[in-house]
């Protein structure tokens, strides 16, 4: 058997207050909160699915500031090994409000809402994508090469 991981992306975006945006989801039948976050798509740049997917499922234009780093999960419910490309963007606008199905609301939380959600969380790397975006770790974009862009 081939082992098939996951290539996904996920954004972290902070706004003035201090609050960062999250998506209530529907996943696997269960309400949970994730940032921003979903598949790459074939042949698309990895920068532009960060841009694609905070769109889709939050309505805001983001731009990608800088990348925190690769983050694998093994998802227990489904055995399925995910490589999260996370980046740290900065809100644009608000452009609509016609979201992806699945989601329930975009949400502005402070880091004390989003620890309260605990297991309500999509996965452990939501909080830990957070902590390592407040403690300071940042790589310039270019760290990551793209062949497709």
């Amino acid at each position: 058997m081939t082992w098939k991981p996951h290539a996904t992306v996920a954004v972290v975006v902070e706004d003035q207050e201090g609050r960062f945006l999250l998506v209530e989801e529907v996943s696997g039948g269960k309400v949970v909160f994730n940032q921003p976050a979903g598949h790459i798509e074939e042949n698309e740049a990895i920068l532009d699915a960060v841009r694609r997917e905070t769109l889709e499922e939050t309505g805001w234009q983001v731009e990608p500031s800088y990348f925190l780093g690769v983050y694998t999960y093994k998802a227990p419910s489904n055995g399925v090994t995910y490589h999260r490309f996370c980046y740290a963007a900065k809100a644009v606008r608000h452009v609509t409000d016609d979201l992806d199905t699945g989601i329930i609301a975009p949400h502005w939380l402070t880091p004390d809402e989003i620890k309260e959600l605990g297991s309500q969380l999509r996965s452990p790397m939501v909080l830990k994508c957070i902590e390592d975006y407040r403690n300071g770790r940042k790589f310039p974009l270019d760290v990551v090469v793209d062949g497709q862009t």
